[in-house]
This record gives C-alpha cells, structure tokens and sequence, in this order.
C-alpha cells in the first residue's frame, strides 16, 4: 500500500484552536488554510466590532439621519460663509420696500422696516447654530465632569451635587431667562451661552452620573481596579469610554432645543438685541404685520423650524444606533 505523500499528511491534521488536533481531509485542511477568518487565519471577519463601529454602520444606512445630516452640514455651511449664497447685507434697509413681497433678486420679500427677509434669514443661522453649539458643549463638559466624578466617588460629593441639581431644577428656564438676561447690557452670544450652560448642566449631569454608576460595576472595571489601577486610570481609560453615549445623545437632542431657546428669549426682548440678526429677533419684529406681511414671519419660522427638527431627528438616529437593546 503506497505511503501518503507529505503534503497529505500535512493536510491531514488541523489544530482545533483549544490545544487538540482533528482529521481533516486534504482538500479541507488546504481550505482553512486559504480563508482568511480561519482557525489559522486572522482576518477582518474575525477581530470583533465594537459600539462606535456598529453604530456608525447603522448610521450610515439610517435615511433619517443622513437627511438631518445633510441639512445640518448646510446650516453650518452657511453659517460660516453666509455670502456664498447671499451677497447682500442684512443691515441695509429701506423703508420704501417695507413689507413688500418677493421680487427679483429679493425671493422672500421685505421685512417691515424694508429689510431683505432672505438675507437675514441666511445670516440669522449663524447665531443660532453659534448658541446652540457653544451652549451644547459647554453644557456637555460641566455636566460630565461633574456628574462623572458624583457617580464614580458617591458619598458626600455625591449628595451634595444631587441637591444642588434639585435647586437648578426648580428654575422655570424661560423664568430665569427673563431675570437674569434682562439686566445684562451685551449684546454678544455670549451672555445667552452663559445663561444656557448655567440651567442645563443638571440634566446632564444627571445623565451622566447614573451612566458612570452603571459602568462601574462591571466585571472588568472591577477587574482593572484589582490589578491595582488608580482611580484616575479607572475613570478615564474604563468607565468614561462606556459611560459616555448616553451622554452624547442627549447633548445632541438638546442642541436643538438650545437653539430654540436662544429664539425664545430673542422674541421676549432679552437675548440678543438688535443690530443683532438672529431668528428669535425677526420672528418678534415680524409679529405685528403677519397680516400685511406673513412672509416677513414664515421664513425665519420655517428656517427654525427645519433645524430645531433635525437636530432632534439626529439625536434620535444617534439614541437608536447606540441603544444595544434595539438591535
């Protein structure tokens, strides 16, 4: 009976991955061999996903948030370079034009003091997606820090920030804007942000704080700090990466509703004042002439409108494509 050849022998045996051996036959072992996810092989389909990669999958086959997307890219394309698509000034008025309607050159009309509605408009996102997202990050890294460290050490830290955040609570937002931005004499972003940042940390702070009790407890933040990794090492290289998403949708929601905020105090008379251009600040000179001239109040309301909600929507595709129970 003639002797197998080498490479049959070879292709025989194949290691099963957990110490042991199996029989194979020639063709099978040469297979395994060629796949690159195989016992031997360490190719793309075997290294695991993790969240952020699987999310971003899902992201990216989420119509809704490649719409919100889209239009959010835009926004912030105009905002920072507003002449690409206007090049008018959305100072010059005439009055001679007040409320007019749309004409060449003009397609929204005039307001009431002659001003071109589509000019402002463009220029008015600036302020808002500068509020909302000045407002945003602000909000994010007080809140996190703050409620990161309530969660991680607990005790006294704990309660004492627990109560602080039941006083902010309490605060009726628009209220609290009313009092403390009507003594305020700038007429920058900046007080609006401030104002912005001081009422909504709690909420993430909140957030964050239960999301850094939970990861705590895992098996391997219990492991590292048995291995003996400092408390620093623990919170910023275990827990913080799996404690912040809850973080970040909810930042990305309120993003949106900071911008509508911002409007809101605008139209009351105590964020932004004229020269300023914002939304809130047409929509309330518009007000008294919505018979004579609705279209001086449906563009700034439209536009508002369309980025509070797409905002909304792209922390919704965010909450779902990081929620592991949705998948």
């Amino acid at each position: 009976m003639p002797e197998p050849s080498s490479q049959e022998s070879r292709g025989a045996v194949a290691g099963t991955g957990m110490g042991g051996t199996m029989d194979l036959a020639a063709g099978e072992a040469a297979t395994l061999e060629r796949v690159p996810g195989g016992p031997a092989g360490g190719g793309p389909e075997s290294r695991p996903r993790s969240l952020w990669s699987d999310a971003w999958r899902d992201l990216r086959r989420n119509p809704v948030f490649l719409l919100s997307a889209l239009v959010i890219l835009f926004l912030v394309f105009i905002s920072l370079w507003p002449s690409a698509i206007t090049s008018g000034n959305p100072l010059d008025c005439d009055l001679a034009k007040a409320q007019d309607g749309s004409s060449p050159g003009h397609p929204f009309g005039f307001d009431g003091q002659g001003c071109d509605v589509y000019t402002r408009t463009v220029y008015g996102a600036r302020t808002s997606v500068t509020v909302g997202v000045c407002a945003t990050l602000g909000v994010a890294l007080l809140g996190s820090v703050l409620g990161g460290l309530a969660g991680f050490f607990g005790g006294a830290w704990d309660a004492v920030l627990s109560r602080i955040t039941d006083v902010f609570f309490a605060i009726p937002v628009v209220l609290g804007g009313l009092v403390l931005l009507s003594v305020v004499t700038s007429n920058t972003v900046w007080p609006v942000v401030g104002f912005m940042v001081l009422l909504g940390w709690p909420q993430i702070s909140r957030i964050a704080r239960g999301s850094v009790i939970t990861a705590r407890q895992n098996d391997y933040v219990q492991a590292a700090r048995a291995l003996g990794a400092s408390p620093a090492r623990l919170l910023l290289r275990h827990i913080a990466p799996n404690a912040v998403a809850p973080v970040i949708v909810v930042a990305t929601i309120a993003l949106g509703t900071y911008i509508s905020l911002e409007a809101t105090l605008s139209y009351l008379g105590v964020g932004l004042k004229p020269p300023s251009v914002s939304w809130g600040i047409d929509i309330s000179a518009a007000s008294p002439y919505i018979r004579n001239a609705p279209h001086a109040l449906l563009w700034p309301s439209g536009a508002l409108a369309i980025t509070v909600l797409a905002f909304i929507l792209l922390g919704d595709a965010v909450r779902d494509a990081l929620d592991p129970k949705l998948r």
